[in-house]
């Protein structure tokens, strides 16, 4: 067990400490692809298709898609369509 690491270590070792330019932009894309990741399970939780979602809150499949696979960035109007047409509410929070 002496050669293991800790997650946080071994981010700080790959792409710098908290706060440099690296690391931030890490962060944003990991952020990113979360939101696409929950996204897309909720979608698929209620049965949806991607195609069913861009119906139902007027965009695009490829839209959903790349958005669920972090290749687009994505507005937070369009987020708070997603949420209704999930039949959910958008809550942001700010951390600091």
């Amino acid at each position: 067990m002496k050669n293991t690491t800790t997650f946080e270590a071994h981010l700080n070792q790959q792409y710098g400490v908290k706060g440099t330019l690296k690391r931030d932009e890490f962060e944003q894309g990991y952020d990113a692809f979360k939101l696409g990741v929950l996204i897309q399970e909720a979608r698929k939780k209620q049965n949806l298709t991607q195609e069913e979602l861009a119906l139902r809150i007027g965009t695009s499949k490829s839209y959903i898609s790349r958005i669920e696979n972090d290749a687009s960035d994505i507005r937070l109007t369009t987020l708070m369509r997603i949420a209704e047409g999930l039949g959910g509410q958008l809550n942001v929070s700010l951390i600091f």
